[in-house]
């Protein structure tokens, strides 16, 4: 006799629910659902790594990783805690900012070319 206002408030409980979700916006459940392929991408893709010969693994690796070493080198977009590391080994290697100011030089300020 006493339990029917229970059955309100969980029906109340679930409309409210179902109203906080479909206030959610949708580029939300656009994102999880991306979250979701990812996961279950890089699983695949893992997966099919492991069958993959170590050494090959390895160069593709280090290929990849001394690419964005000398990409981060070239802009300076590395992370902050590599930049200590980046200002010693700078000046060894072109960076994207020395191209524009050596064009900028007019042919007399060289100083290979005196008259």
């Amino acid at each position: 006799m006493g339990y029917h206002h229970l059955f309100f408030l969980g029906a109340t409980a679930a409309t409210t629910t179902l109203d906080k979700l479909k206030a959610i916006p949708p580029a939300f459940w656009l994102k999880v659902g991306i979250a979701v392929l990812a996961v279950i991408l890089i699983t695949v893709v893992l997966r099919k790594l492991m069958s993959v010969n170590s050494f090959i693994l390895g160069a593709v690796v280090f290929i990849a990783m001394g690419g964005l070493f000398l990409n981060w080198l070239y802009y300076r977009t590395e992370p902050k805690f590599l930049s200590p590391v980046m200002d010693r080994i700078a000046p060894f290697f072109p960076s994207a900012g020395a191209y524009e100011v050596k064009q900028q030089q007019s042919p007399t300020d060289d100083k290979t070319h005196k008259k």
